[in-house]
């Protein structure tokens, strides 16, 4: 289970008022070395080995309120997501982490992923590309979770035609829980999967979020080049 190792904050507000990616202060260089996962390499799975381990929770401001980045000793993030959906967050962990004994502990020193987190909101949408990551869930979640890298910014994709990317189209539903369980939002962009009839459906992080994303992605010049292969540009309510 996970145990936090400092008092939680007090909840902010359930729906953040979203402020135009243009209010965004420009990033601040960074003198932190970048861990990289080489294009196209699979998404590590958590340590095998440890019997239990202490995560880094570090809280930024970001124009849909404030963002918790979960990251372990060697950088990597674990977790990301937001502040009114914290409980969430940990229990989505203490499953996918299943007997390992993960422990919480705020830090006031910011990760290298604070920084590319910054980058996107300032409208460098490929800032969050290729931030290492590592998880722990099954398999079949971590495929999925993968296959949500190929999916650029300013294009969308359905349930069934990531299920048929993975090589399981019959997998549709399966896909759309894995989707739903993904512990690192954003960079690993689940806000692009959206329902066969264009619509939004369900986002961890609430429909306003996923909207806002969406339309942010759409109105910046990387999104204006052709989709790769069974991706689309189509954005419901666009």
């Amino acid at each position: 289970m996970i145990s936090p190792l400092s008092a939680q904050p007090a909840a902010g507000p359930a729906h953040p008022v979203p402020t135009p990616f243009a209010a965004m202060p420009p990033p601040q260089p960074s003198s932190m070395h970048m861990p990289v996962a080489p294009a196209g390499a699979a998404i590590p799975p958590a340590d095998a080995t440890a019997h239990g381990a202490i995560f880094l929770l570090y809280r930024t401001e970001t124009p849909l309120g404030q963002a918790l980045l979960v990251t372990d000793e060697q950088g990597r993030l674990r977790a990301l997501d937001w502040h009114d959906h914290e409980a969430r967050m940990r229990q989505l962990m203490t499953r996918q982490y299943r007997s390992l004994a993960i422990r919480l502990r705020d830090t006031a020193e910011a990760p290298v992923a604070a920084d590319a987190l910054l980058r996107y909101f300032g409208g460098e949408l490929h800032a969050l590309d290729h931030l290492s990551v590592a998880l722990g869930g099954t398999e079949f979640q971590r495929q999925v979770w993968h296959a949500l890298r190929s999916i650029p910014a300013g294009h969308t994709l359905s349930y069934g035609e990531l299920a048929k990317n993975i090589g399981r189209p019959a997998a549709v539903r399966a896909v759309g829980l894995a989707n739903g369980a993904n512990p690192v939002s954003l960079v690993l962009p689940c806000h692009r999967v959206i329902g066969s009839n264009s619509s939004l459906t369900g986002y961890g992080g609430g429909l306003h979020r996923k909207h806002w994303l969406l339309a942010h992605e759409h109105a910046l010049p990387a999104a204006s080049s052709a989709p790769p292969e069974q991706c689309s540009n189509r954005l419901p309510g666009f």
